[in-house]
């Protein structure tokens, strides 16, 4: 497989590179104790979240203007508020509770949902972060201090998820696409597995058998559901964010899961057309498809397929309470009664607002890309979130 040249993608400066070098190091030396290749799931991990060494594991800036790509809670307090009433929803209903956001990012959304809590008079008894990176944590914690010092003491950073017993409001805002996923690719003889191997001084692909049982059955389902694939035809399974869902279910006794994220439906995921999967790189503002250039200084995602989520969420005991695009549920939880409520003569506020407003619900920006996927357990009332339009007929 050709490896891709981006001579367009500013080159890194001397320590971000001395830094890669280190991590592809260790990533050579697995390779070397695996028979000479490794999944691109274990490559992709190894990427990211290596100790001390992986992108979202080292110190660099990854959000805002200043990082590598920009998120919806720093692109508009408006997207936490909303998010946040939601919360409350929920919250009420259960008679009190928790929240636990999982991958917190720089901190923002947990700022600004707590802010709007408190101003709406329904706190959480705790809100707890599991976050792997160090270097995050002590980020959430400087952004916290910052924007609202009161409330700092009802936040936990937690190092692993709660065993049982939670009872709450799980946050993840684009934490799934950034788990590892495996690669496949139809060929003549049937789908094989694209593994990473080292030639030539760099990381290069190599295909091969399925690595894992259950790829099989995932693949058989894609080519069941939208027919036979053609050769060439490249595509990605994320086992992890099924297994991810299964330890949240067996964590939470009652509550509400809610993971907002850029994806589609298995059929539209899937799609014949879409014969080059989603998985994208993110460095500097700049999107590109090479996951094996820059390592660990840039990032690599790849779309959710929500139907899988969906199913592995009903086989682990969770009910699906909706699915709809995010500029839909953020309609249904109120953003333009919020926006409504600033002043219209402070035209460069209202403007920005304005603004902010277009890029989180216009099809053309995050609007219709982005999701959100409503999963509980023991509670029961239509959520305010997909009151606007709820769509999971689609999944």
């Amino acid at each position: 497989m050709t490896l891709p040249n981006f001579n367009n993608l500013p080159p890194p400066d001397a320590a971000a590179q001395a830094h890669s070098d280190q991590l592809c190091a260790l990533i050579h030396d697995e390779i070397k104790s695996n028979d000479g290749q490794i999944t691109f799931a274990h490559y992709m991990a190894l990427a990211l979240y290596a100790p001390g060494l992986g992108y979202y594991s080292a110190g660099a800036r990854k959000f805002g203007e200043a990082g590598d790509f920009v998120t919806a809670p720093e692109i508009s307090p408006l997207f936490s508020r909303c998010v946040a009433r939601q919360c409350c929803q929920v919250l009420a209903g259960l008679g009190g509770g928790d929240i636990l956001e999982v991958g917190a990012g720089s901190g923002v959304m947990a700022a600004d949902v707590l802010a709007e809590m408190g101003a709406l008079g329904c706190l959480p008894d705790h809100y707890f972060i599991l976050d792997v990176s160090a270097d995050l944590r002590q980020r959430q914690r400087e952004t916290l201090e910052r924007r609202i010092p009161h409330l700092v003491e009802r936040v936990r950073w937690l190092d692993r998820l709660p065993e049982s017993g939670f009872t709450g409001v799980v946050l993840a805002n684009e934490l799934l696409d950034a788990m590892p996923v495996h690669l496949f690719r139809i060929e003549e003889e049937g789908p094989q597995e694209l593994y990473v191997a080292w030639e030539d001084d760099r990381f290069a692909w190599r295909s091969g058998p399925l690595s894992d049982p259950r790829l099989e059955g995932r693949i058989a389902a894609i080519v069941d559901e939208l027919g036979d694939l053609s050769p060439g035809y490249t595509s990605e399974v994320n086992l992890a964010a099924e297994d991810w869902v299964r330890s949240i279910a067996a964590m939470l006794e009652r509550g509400l899961v809610l993971i907002i994220d850029y994806g589609f439906p298995r059929r539209e995921y899937y799609h014949p057309e879409r014969a080059g999967g989603t998985l994208m790189c993110h460095y500097r503002h700049h999107a590109h498809p090479d996951p094996l250039i820059h390592t660990g200084l840039q990032d690599i995602t790849a779309h959710v397929d929500f139907t899988a989520v969906a199913e592995a969420a009903v086989e682990a005991g969770l009910a699906v309470a909706g699915y709809t695009a995010q500029a839909y549920f953020l309609l249904g939880s109120g953003l333009m009664e919020m926006a409504s409520a600033s002043n219209p003569d402070d035209t460069r506020q209202h403007l920005a607002l304005t603004q902010q407003v277009k890029k989180l619900t216009l099809s053309s920006e995050m609007g219709e890309l982005f999701k959100v996927i409503a999963l509980t357990r023991g509670i029961d009332m239509p959520l305010a979130g997909f009151s606007f339009q709820d769509q999971r007929g689609r999944l």
